[in-house]
């Protein structure tokens, strides 16, 4: 088949003369058109970066300005009278990295990557490095559950109920996503409410990008381009090109192309339908399963083609989302469907799966150790807002766009497995089946109201957790609360320990009823230092990690650092930020609001727990726990958090009670 021959750069043989290379027109067109791209990509960035170079001037004003310079230097004259002179006593020595802003919404890689700071924690080494490689990379447990998370489709609504036109618009919309982010052209991230910066490095391996199994540690491989995607349905994988003659195939045509994968009733090869299963167990199997069956020949051909893919897409076959009479459980399962499906029809290996249901609900599943939430969540919006609002659907439900008949069908990928994949999958299954999830809409208020009593709404939440924990076990615990440290170069997260002297006193004197109101707000106050620290290197955790690496390269033991560094964190929450609100009218279309992600408990008798501020009236739960542990309950701790967050307003405004009352529509 012609496709076949694309799937590879050139076949050769070897014979008597010697090696016979057997060059196909259609891999030589590839090979030219690819490197075309890369080189519009290189002139593209050159031209950003000349721009970025000059900011906020343009280069049209180049020759005003030398000749202003050289005016000036011949006449001997200062055309400012002593204005520059006094300017320049009150310059500071460094650039201020909040002066700065994009032009024309390109991201600022070298104006903005070039002036960040290194994060002060061992400005020798390089702790970034250490922390993918310690943390992540040389775990060798189950990255499901474990490690990824997930992200969630709009909650009310659902743009079209067409499988494979939710799937070609999405497939599109990353794909533009990418364009962007090659070219440089992605409005920089900041901090919310102001025009400080933050490092995008994470972003470089977003796409194309596999996290493959070693016996000691696991490695991170990223390609620089690739043209197609990995596609799973009913236990068969195919390889999908999206772009044609140089050209990203339209909606509509990627649709078409979907829709033939959906079609085909071939069945699986035996042994493919559950092949996935061995990225969802333990690593060590993995990678001497990969080194024995799959360095070589058809199967190392066809693995990679998924590790080289740009993403994963799964075509599932349940339909999922918040529908039917008990909407609340099917959201559950929901959640529990995108956080480990069933073991086996996603591949947790490659840096995001998208996941496409039957009725066109969608959503993704992202390995950890290459980016943090965050950045993931930039693409998710960016991809909901691009699918919903700019590439849309017509009356009838499908993409937009026109359809060359003539598209070589998409490529089934072939198998030679003798191995069983049982074991993987049993471990895999086990940890599957313990994962209890709920997930909730907070809906009685939001951050509006919360800010209207002049307190944080991150610090709000988070003294409502502490608040439920100690109402549903009785006792306080070791708290992680995720603090993103990308105001520094290649920075990642560092801990927030938000159970603190301050937020323990106010529980018990709540419980108490005694002086709550003023210990209330002494314990927002210490939450948003404490953040405020975490976020700007002066953060506790991530120093006494790096002590923990260095001890252990000198051979030096210590039982101060061992015991706290084995300290669990029974309560492990996370804040998903809505970065880009601009993307999303609220006002008009309230209905298209995101539901966030979430992810797995870290504690085996613990719980994870993941929100999102969405507008000003709703806060998003996902929260996890594990059946195993009899102790606790997700739907119980959920319960908690809401009852929680009432009697914290409550406290703050004792009219809002009456006024829930008089609402009762309001009530989730």
């Amino acid at each position: 088949m012609a496709e076949a021959h694309q799937a590879v750069a050139f076949q050769f043989t070897i014979t008597p003369e010697g090696i016979d290379l057997h060059l196909s027109y259609q891999a030589l067109s590839q090979i030219y058109l690819s490197g075309l791209r890369s080189w519009k990509k290189r002139i593209s960035r050159i031209k950003n970066r000349i721009i970025k170079g000059v900011y906020p001037a343009s280069p049209s004003s180049w020759l005003f300005v030398v000749i202003a310079i050289l005016a000036t230097m011949y006449m001997q004259s200062d055309p400012s009278m002593g204005l520059i002179a006094k300017i320049r006593e009150h310059l500071p020595l460094r650039f201020d990295r909040t002066s700065y802003s994009d032009r024309k919404g390109l991201i600022f890689p070298l104006l903005c990557q070039t002036n960040l700071q290194d994060w002060p924690v061992l400005a020798m080494w390089s702790v970034s490095d250490w922390w993918e490689e310690y943390v992540y990379l040389r775990s060798r447990s189950p990255i499901m559950v474990n490690s990824n998370y997930y992200g969630m489709d709009f909650l009310y609504v659902t743009p079209t109920s067409t499988q494979a036109a939710r799937a070609g618009n999405t497939i599109t919309a990353l794909f533009l996503y990418r364009r962007k982010v090659n070219r440089e052209e992605l409005n920089p991230s900041r901090i919310p409410g102001t025009v400080i910066p933050l490092c995008a490095a994470q972003c470089e391996r977003m796409f194309n990008t596999t996290r493959t199994p070693g016996e000691e540690t696991d490695v991170l491989q990223h390609w620089q381009d690739s043209e197609f995607v990995a596609v799973y349905h009913r236990g068969r994988y195919f390889r999908l090109w999206v772009y044609r003659a140089g050209r990203l195939l339209s909606p509509r045509e990627i649709q078409y192309q979907i829709q033939r994968i959906l079609d085909d009733p071939s069945p699986p090869s035996p042994g493919e339908d559950k092949l996935g299963a061995l990225t969802a167990g333990n690593r060590t199997p993995w990678a001497q399963m990969r080194k024995q069956f799959f360095s070589s020949g058809v199967n190392k051909r066809s693995l990679d083609c998924i590790e080289k893919a740009a993403f994963f897409v799964t075509l599932d076959d349940q339909e999922e989302g918040m529908m039917g009479e008990n909407p609340s459980v099917n959201l559950d399962r929901y959640a529990k469907s995108l956080l480990h499906g069933k073991c086996y029809d996603r591949w947790f290996d490659k840096s995001f799966s998208v996941v496409v249901y039957k009725n066109g609900k969608n959503g993704l599943n992202a390995e950890h150790s290459w980016a943090d939430a965050p950045i993931v969540a930039h693409l998710w919006e960016f991809t909901l807002a691009t699918d919903a609002f700019h590439l849309g659907y017509t009356a009838d439900g499908n993409c937009k766009g026109e359809i060359e008949h003539f598209l070589p069908p998409p490529q089934r990928l072939s198998w030679d497995i003798p191995l069983q994949v049982s074991e993987s999958l049993a471990v895999a299954q086990a940890l599957a089946d313990d994962v209890d999830c709920h997930v909730f809409p907070f809906r009685e208020f939001g951050k509006g109201r919360i800010k209207k009593m002049k307190l944080s709404p991150d610090s709000f939440v988070q003294l409502a957790l502490q608040l439920a924990y100690y109402r549903d076990r009785g006792t306080f615990c070791l708290t992680y609360e995720a603090s993103m440290t990308r105001l520094f170069r290649e920075g990642r997260t560092e801990t927030v320990r938000s159970s603190s002297n301050e937020s323990c006193a106010f529980v018990l004197a709540l419980e108490d009823r005694e002086h709550c109101h003023k210990l209330l707000r002494k314990a927002a106050e210490k939450h948003q230092n404490l953040y405020r620290l975490a976020m700007t290197g002066s953060g506790i955790d991530r120093h006494l990690f790096c002590l923990y690496v260095v001890s252990k390269y000198l051979g030096v033991e210590s039982p101060f650092l061992k015991e706290v560094l084995s300290e669990p964190w029974r309560l492990s929450t996370s804040q998903t930020p809505v970065q880009q609100m601009e993307l999303f009218d609220l006002v008009n279309h309230p209905e298209f609001i995101s539901l966030g992600g979430g992810f797995g408990p870290v504690a085996d008798d613990g719980y994870g727990v993941s929100y999102i501020i969405m507008g000003e009236e709703m806060i998003n739960f996902h929260v996890s726990c594990k059946h195993s542990c009899t102790e606790t309950d997700s739907h119980k701790f959920g319960s908690q958090i809401s009852q929680a967050m009432m009697d914290l307003m409550t406290l703050l405004n004792p009219d809002f009670k009456e006024a829930t009352k008089a609402n009762p529509d309001k009530q989730s």
